[in-house]
C-alpha cells in the first residue's frame, strides 16, 4: 500500500499596510494574527503538524507561520523544519509545483506558506476543485498517493479545507 503524503497550502494572514513599508516587509494586521492562531489550532486538532515547512520570505508569511507554529509546539515540541524560500514570494502555481517536487521523500506532511493568487491556483491545479475561495489564512490539506517527485496537476485529492470565517470542510 502506498504511503499517503499530505500537502498543507496556507495563505498568509491578513496584512497591514503601513505607510512607506515595502510589500515584502508588510506585517500582519491584528485580524491576521488572530486568524493565524486559529489556523494553527485547526492544524493541531487535525494532527497535521508538518515535517517540513517551506515559507515565503515576506514578513507576513513568516509571522503567520510563527503564530501557527506556536499552536503546534504545545502538542508536538519536535515539529518540522522550516525553510524560508524567496521563490515563494513571486511564485505561480507551476513554480510551487516544482518546489513541492523538491521535497525529500521521507517528508510525510509538507506545508507551503505563501501568497495568492498562487496558493489558490495551486490547490485548484493539484485537485479537482475548480472554484475555491481562498481568503487570507485559508488552509487546504491535499493528499497524494505517490511521492512528492510525482506531484502533478490533478494528482491530489482535497482532504479538507479551512477558512477563518467558514471553518472546516472535510471531503
Amino acid at each position: 500500500m502506498a504511503t499517503i503524503r499530505t500537502l498543507l497550502v496556507l495563505r498568509h494572514g491578513k496584512s497591514a499596510y503601513p505607510e512607506g513599508v515595502a510589500d515584502i516587509d508588510r506585517p500582519l494586521a491584528p485580524r491576521g494574527e488572530r486568524d493565524a492562531v486559529a489556523a494553527g489550532q485547526w492544524i493541531r486538532d487535525q494532527a497535521l503538524a508538518p515535517d517540513l515547512v517551506i515559507c515565503s520570505v515576506a514578513e507576513r508569511t513568516r509571522q503567520t507561520w510563527d503564530l501557527v507554529s506556536d499552536q503546534l509546539d504545545a502538542a508536538n515540541p519536535g515539529n518540522g523544519v522550516v525553510r524560508y524560500d524567496p521563490r515563494l514570494y513571486t511564485a505561480d502555481a507551476g513554480d510551487l509545483t516544482g518546489i513541492i517536487r523538491e521535497a525529500p521523500a521521507e517528508v510525510g506532511i509538507l506545508a507551503l506558506v505563501g501568497h495568492n493568487p498562487a496558493s489558490a491556483e495551486l490547490v485548484m491545479a493539484l485537485t479537482t476543485e475548480r472554484q475555491l475561495s481562498f481568503p487570507t489564512s485559508a488552509l487546504a490539506a491535499i493528499e497524494f498517493r505517490r511521492g512528492w517527485a510525482a506531484v502533478s496537476p490533478g494528482a491530489g485529492q482535497l482532504a479538507s479545507y479551512w477558512t477563518p470565517k467558514g471553518g472546516a470542510v472535510t471531503r
